[in-house]
């Protein structure tokens, strides 16, 4: 067998540029440090946002902050796991991983099992902590998504080979406004488009599913009330201030008063139970009370780093499916941070939607850590991290070499 044979039979892991790599790179570190120092931050910001609410509903201030807690060390173990497995595995999975994503949005609607609460089923009630299915089904469809497009890439050109992908998408949405939600709804809807461009889909084919799903959107809020109310009340809350106009015009307080610096950490007046779900959903506002302007520019910059980084391992990913993945993952985290960041800024109508891996929810923390350790598999197998880690083992032996002949000579 020559060399090219060998060389063509070898991992894409296995190869860096001129140097054959015998082991796997290492995970991209500042990735993983600020996901880590944002969970953190989450579990503090939960405690300072949830603790005079947890006390008045459940006995204890630190209710939420334990099952915080709770999501953050399943977390971390998952974030862990998932880097030390090959992402590929995930590819011959795909099915799977797709049927579990859909079972756990048909489990919600049965009695007993999923739990309602403000009129919509959401979760999935289990011994330890609940599960809201809507944050799996968002994974499910970037792997699914990511594994036929890495795969079919000469028929995304086409309108007919984009169709296994709508369909998939499309299912997915109408599960999820069912419960209803329709802020996850949205949030699925722009990562099928953003999939679909980033797998090379026609700008033609992709207006055809996107006027499609504007006008299902216009239709979605006009034949529901409440929906039609919250839109109003973005447009002017103060014409309803103790109704739809309430929550908004709650986070306007905070954020007002929180000024450049902040009001102090723990010191929010708006969590005395004036901003409703103020540790999840709104804890963007509780962040901008208490830091500041200067704590929510810092956050977000924490995300646009977060997010840059996922983009550069996609660059750098050994193959398409690789790519793809983390591009999804980023994409996500995008779609979802922008959302929660605009509706509590007032920027578009009011919807619920936690800020990943800051707001309270167990569930969401687990699925949005685990997806940042596929983000650090493809890095460990990426050409350039196997590259650098070779090259660092090359100096240590270098270095351990001429430390040994020294003592030779001194000898």
């Amino acid at each position: 067998m020559n060399d090219a044979s060998r060389r063509a039979k070898r991992k894409p892991a296995e190869i860096g540029g001129d140097y054959t790599i015998n082991k796997l790179g290492r995970s991209d570190i500042p990735l993983t440090v600020v996901t880590l120092t944002l969970v953190a931050f989450g579990v503090l910001m939960v405690y300072s946002a949830g603790s005079y609410t947890g006390e008045r509903l459940y006995g204890s201030r630190y209710y939420y902050v334990f099952k915080q807690l709770m999501g953050a060390g399943l977390g971390i173990a998952a974030m862990f796991l998932m880097s030390r497995i090959d992402y590929h595995v995930l590819y011959k999975l795909r099915y799977v991983i797709l049927g579990i994503s859909v079972v756990l949005l048909a489990i919600v609607f049965i009695p007993g099992v999923g739990i309602e609460n403000y009129g919509a089923r959401r979760w999935i009630n289990t011994p330890f902590f609940t599960i809201q299915a809507s944050e799996v089904s968002k994974f499910g469809f970037i792997v699914f998504a990511a594994s036929y497009i890495g795969s079919h890439s000469d028929r995304v050109t086409t309108f007919k080979g984009i169709l296994p992908v709508v369909c998939v998408g499309g299912s997915l949405c109408a599960l999820i406004i069912l419960e209803p939600n329709m802020s996850v709804t949205i949030c699925m809807a722009a990562l099928m488009i953003v999939m679909l461009f980033l797998g090379g889909a026609k700008i033609k084919h992709i207006l055809a599913i996107v006027l499609p799903l504007i006008a299902a959107a216009v239709v979605l809020i006009l034949v529901e009330p409440y929906r039609f109310a919250r839109l109003m009340a973005f447009i002017d809350p103060w014409q309803s201030p103790l109704e739809e106009g309430y929550q908004l015009i709650q986070s306007y307080y905070g954020l007002g008063a929180g000024g450049l610096f902040g009001v102090g950490l723990f010191n929010s007046r708006q969590k005395y139970l004036f901003l409703p779900f103020a540790e999840s959903d709104f804890i963007f506002s509780i962040i901008g009370e208490e830091l500041g302007l200067f704590g929510c520019l810092v956050v977000m910059a924490g995300y646009i780093f977060m997010i840059r980084r996922a983009l550069r391992v996609a660059l750098q990913a050994p193959d398409r499916l690789g790519s793809l993945l983390c591009s999804g993952i980023a994409a996500i985290i995008a779609i979802q941070t922008c959302v929660n960041i605009a509706v509590v800024t007032g920027s578009i109508p009011p919807t619920g939607l936690p800020l990943p891996f800051i707001s309270s929810g167990s569930s969401g923390i687990i699925v949005f850590m685990s997806g940042i350790g596929i983000v650090n598999s493809v890095s460990r197998r990426s050409s350039r991290s196997s590259v650098l880690m070779f090259e660092k083992a090359k100096r240590k032996k270098g270095k351990n070499e001429k430390h040994r002949k020294r003592l030779q000579f001194a000898r």
